[in-house]
């Protein structure tokens, strides 16, 4: 996109004040995944580094999991602005007896809005120390729950929900839609 994201004006704030704004809501602790630099500073939340550099989303999550005391983790895309609190509620709910809860969508699995368990970062470090990097490449080493998209549509349109915002393109798209009242 060319610039931060996060820092993208939305709904009165930006894009990461939504997506905090959510968790803080479902979620006893809310930290923020700051990837290999020092940004955000200032902002209330916790920051959490990578701790292993050049691992993508899966080095994020796996730090995310290192971070925490918790036995559960919430993560959530910032660039996923349409999904609502009551399913990141029901991801939660759905983590019982399983290492991970992912939404699938009619794109396919949403690995970026979903519950991961500390069971997870074991596996995920072995995935990760052999090179792997795709999200979804430690699945095969645990218990996941997949949410699909009929389970989903009590929550909305799930092509919608987990409607990403990758492009300036989809940005300004997303600030049109009807019913919307981003800000900014």
């Amino acid at each position: 996109m060319g610039r931060d994201k996060a820092l993208l004006p939305w709904a009165g704030g930006t894009l990461l004040d939504a997506a905090v704004a959510r968790l803080a809501r479902v979620a006893a602790e809310v930290a923020i995944l700051v990837g290999r630099s020092e940004r955000y500073a200032g902002r209330p939340e916790r920051r959490v580094a990578d701790v292993l550099g050049d691992a993508g989303a899966l080095g994020g999550v796996y730090s995310g999991l290192c971070a925490t005391e918790r036995p559960l983790g919430l993560f959530l895309a910032v660039d996923l602005p349409f999904v609502p609190e009551a399913l990141l509620r029901h991801l939660i709910g759905g983590a019982d007896g399983v290492d991970a809860v992912v939404p699938v969508s009619p794109r396919g699995a949403e690995p970026l809005c979903a519950v991961y368990a500390r069971s997870c970062r074991d596996p995920i470090r072995r995935r990760l120390d052999s090179g792997e990097r795709r999200m979804s490449c430690f699945w095969p080493d645990v218990r996941v729950r997949q949410v699909g998209p009929d389970e989903l549509r009590r929550f909305g349109d799930p092509g919608r929900l987990f409607q990403n915002l990758n492009t300036s393109a989809d940005y300004d798209a997303a600030r049109r839609e009807p019913g919307e009242d981003p800000g900014g």
